[in-house]
């Protein structure tokens, strides 16, 4: 059976455009070539061009990657800004439940 091919919305898409864009004006402002930018990542050039045109298909991780060996800040300028905002939301998290499920069924108010 083939697989059916994934869609994304149009801000995911427009975010991915974005930041493809950004980590390629970046690399060409530090004078880079893609093979260089690709090398210092460890991925072929081929996944270099993919990350700068925005494709969906490549890992997160190699995209951030990307944009921080070539200065692109990601949420929040400084390394302390990352980690406190990592710290408020696992305390927000810690005060939720662990799991969060369906109820089996409505609340039954029809005396």
């Amino acid at each position: 059976m083939p697989a059916i091919p994934r869609t994304y919305s149009r801000a995911t898409m427009d975010a991915l455009k974005l930041l493809g864009a950004q980590i390629r004006l970046a690399r060409k402002q530090r004078l880079m070539s893609e093979a260089d930018l690709a090398a210092r990542i460890g991925i072929s050039r081929g996944t270099m061009q993919s990350i700068e045109k925005g494709s969906a298909k490549v890992e997160i991780g190699l995209a951030f990657e990307a944009a921080v060996l070539v200065g692109v800040p990601l949420f929040l300028q400084d390394s302390a800004g990352v980690t406190a905002a990592i710290e408020r939301v696992e305390d927000k998290l810690a005060l939720l439940p662990q799991s969060v499920r369906r109820p089996l069924s409505g609340v039954k108010d029809d005396f």
